[in-house]
């Protein structure tokens, strides 16, 4: 949507923004599909001056998920209505509309409870779908591995489990006490929470056997001395458009909201020699539903392992300020704000900026300006990469007494001994190269190690920067 039309959402408060109208208080939402379901959007916002960029992105967000938006209410509420979030009274505008309109669906561009959702289904009289509902629909549609859909499907039942009363307050349909089912006397509500229960679990355990044989490629590639650099950043940014630029890979691209979800990995030769695995991991937004991030924690732990994270900032965005905190907020989140990162801003072009790195006070790199789609910066990309790679490898000469072979027999299960040797008395003279950032957790974790160090069996050759 323009700028200028996004602008009008900000004036225009407490009206409905019809499709196609003038800006004579309606805000034109532009071309959009005629094929999904008929939807009139609600945006409810804590404050007037709120940035029109809400709004924009909402809308994408309902045109990503296949929606034909008639109509736009933007309400502005200091504090939420506990039964319907806005309202009595602007619930009746809105299902006035929605009638008008022939809409068969209302969503709302903010997370309602269960009991909020079956008030505005009731009121308005027809099906009601909250942000984290729309974002779980449109991580559905864009899900492609057999683990993607894994992880979405978790998500989705885990949002569910929490409206399960809907469609069964009337009812005290008897259960017929199937094979598994707990028998005659049992609700069909109650029956329906046990199998949803079952198969989360049964998503639970699937999905940790894939976070298993993550591991295990992880701790191969650490074997290998190959570090994995991750690409991050709000959905949208250029993150797989850098991807193929980096990898020149047949990935699939669009410009739309979440395109990606797989984590995707590919090994990455770098000018100046070595080699690097890349991987291009789910873009994130704000409010992401907090059972998205559960349910991708195999996926998302590509990110929380990797020796440096590439955060992807798209340099001509609105709000670009506000997108990055929230990158960093779920970065927080999964536990990888302690992972060393490079801010990649991309599309210059189009912000009319030349490529160039920009350093820190003691001469690292700390952002780089490029734009993947054209392939300008691409070089200094790579620069930037290998130096801080280079900054971020822990080199050390470790001796370990025979008793602390479960402490060795860690170190070789991060892959972080590069060479070995064993002397007369059984002492083992260990040579260790591993990244930064697993270094500290090893440290944090294992009071062996620790304590090897403050007895002076160890002399560090490198220490990461600060």
């Amino acid at each position: 949507m323009p700028v200028d039309q996004a602008d009008d959402a900000v004036v225009e408060t407490h009206r409905i923004f019809r499709k196609g109208e003038s800006k004579d208080g309606f805000l034109s939402v532009g071309a959009t599909t005629t094929e999904g379901e008929r939807a009139v959007l609600l945006h409810v916002r804590g404050r007037s001056d709120e940035s029109p960029e809400a709004v924009q992105e909402f809308i994408e967000l309902v045109r990503s998920a296949g929606a034909a938006i008639e109509a736009v209410l933007i309400v502005t509420r200091t504090q939420f209505d506990a039964r319907t979030l806005i309202g009595s009274g602007k619930a009746e505008e809105l299902r006035q509309e929605a009638e008008a309109r022939g809409a068969e669906l209302v969503i709302v561009n903010h997370d309602l409870s269960p009991s909020q959702e079956r008030n505005l289904e009731k009121l308005i009289g027809c099906r009601v779908l909250d942000r984290a509902g729309l974002i779980l629909d449109i991580f559905a549609q864009r899900a492609r591995s057999h683990e993607g859909k894994l992880q979405v499907e978790l998500a989705q039942l885990q949002h569910l489990s929490t409206r399960l009363v809907r469609g069964w307050t009337h009812l005290e349909r008897q259960g017929g006490g199937g094979i598994g089912l707990r028998g005659p006397g049992e609700t069909q509500l109650e029956t329906d929470r046990r199998l949803v229960a079952l198969r989360i679990n049964q998503l639970k355990k699937r999905l940790e056997k894939v976070r298993s044989q993550r591991q295990e490629g992880r701790k191969g590639r650490q074997r290998a001395d190959i570090p994995t650099v991750a690409l991050v950043g709000y959905t949208n940014a250029g993150k797989s458009t850098l991807f193929k630029r980096l990898t020149e890979a047949d990935v699939y691209i669009a410009d739309q909201l979440f395109a990606t979800l797989d984590a995707t990995l590919r090994r990455v030769e770098m000018p100046q020699g070595g080699a690097m695995v890349l991987a291009d991991t789910v873009g994130f937004i704000a409010d992401l539903p907090h059972e998205l991030v559960a349910a991708f924690r195999s996926t998302l732990e590509e990110t929380r392992e990797a020796s440096l994270l590439l955060h992807v900032i798209d340099a001509q965005a609105e709000g670009r300020d506000e997108r990055i905190a929230e990158v960093e907020n779920v970065l927080a989140q999964i536990g990888a704000d302690d992972v060393p990162q490079l801010q990649v801003y991309n599309k210059i072009d189009l912000a009319g900026l030349m490529p160039r790195i920009d350093y820190d006070d003691e001469g690292r790199p700390r952002r780089v300006w490029i734009s993947a789609e054209k392939g300008l910066g691409i070089g200094l990309l790579f620069q930037a990469i290998e130096a801080c790679l280079a900054a971020e490898i822990v080199r050390l000469e470790l001796d370990l007494a025979p008793a602390e072979a479960r402490l060795r027999a860690r170190l070789h299960a991060e892959g972080a001994i590069a060479s070995e040797r064993m002397d007369e008395e059984g002492r083992w003279h260990l040579g260790l190269r591993l990244p930064s950032v697993r270094w500290n957790q090893l440290l944090a974790h294992e009071p062996t190690l620790r304590a090897a160090l403050d007895r002076g069996l160890s002399l560090p050759s490198h220490l990461p920067n600060p």
